[in-house]
């Protein structure tokens, strides 16, 4: 199995010591060091810890050494595309997350700042979380089976006002939706 521990640590931009302090009794940065390498053996209890800290899913911190994963080789800065140091295993949406539900929005029409066969992966989030999430794109299931789509702009009590991101329309209102889901990453195939 290999351990994934630095690969999701760095995804979410954690230095090892905020990373041993969100751990539960917090731990020190030279023991999660020492897990990331091998030094020390991970545990299903270290797994759940750091898991839990990372606000991932435990099993997500290894993979099979079978699996061939996809791999962060460069970046692009303002000089070109520059070739990184040392390569890393490029962690998925679904890796990086928290307990709640991912799901995606398939964008068939373009609107706003999106295209069509754009996928955008949101993460569903309680109503009571909603206030983190203004000013960013959600969607709100509605009555009947529909969504509403859009900015979110207002959150009072139990409504949510959203703008959608197409020119010139109005605010939706939706009263009392179970969930609310914050986009988190845009997939565009060119």
């Amino acid at each position: 199995m290999i351990n994934r521990i630095r690969d999701i640590r760095k995804a979410k931009g954690w230095t090892l010591s905020q990373l041993a302090e969100a751990c539960d009794p917090p731990t020190t940065a030279q023991t999660i060091g020492r897990l990331e390498t091998g030094m020390r053996n991970l545990s299903i209890k270290w797994m759940d810890r750091i898991g839990a800290a990372l606000d991932v899913d435990p099993e997500s911190l290894v993979r099979s050494e079978k699996s061939e994963r996809p791999r962060l080789v460069a970046r692009l800065t303002a000089a070109g595309a520059e070739a990184l140091e040392t390569p890393a295993e490029a962690v998925m949406p679904t890796d990086t997350g928290g307990q709640s539900p991912l799901i995606v929005l398939a964008v068939e029409a373009g609107m706003g700042e999106y295209r069509p066969g754009d996928r955008l992966w949101l993460r569903q989030v309680d109503l009571q979380d909603a206030s983190r999430a203004i000013n960013r794109d959600v969607l709100v299931p509605r009555k009947g089976g529909r969504f509403a789509f859009g900015r979110l702009i207002d959150r009072r009590d139990t409504l949510v006002g959203i703008l959608p991101p197409g020119h010139g329309e109005k605010q939706q209102v939706v009263d009392n939706p179970p969930w609310i889901a914050v986009a988190e990453m845009l997939v565009r195939p060119l």
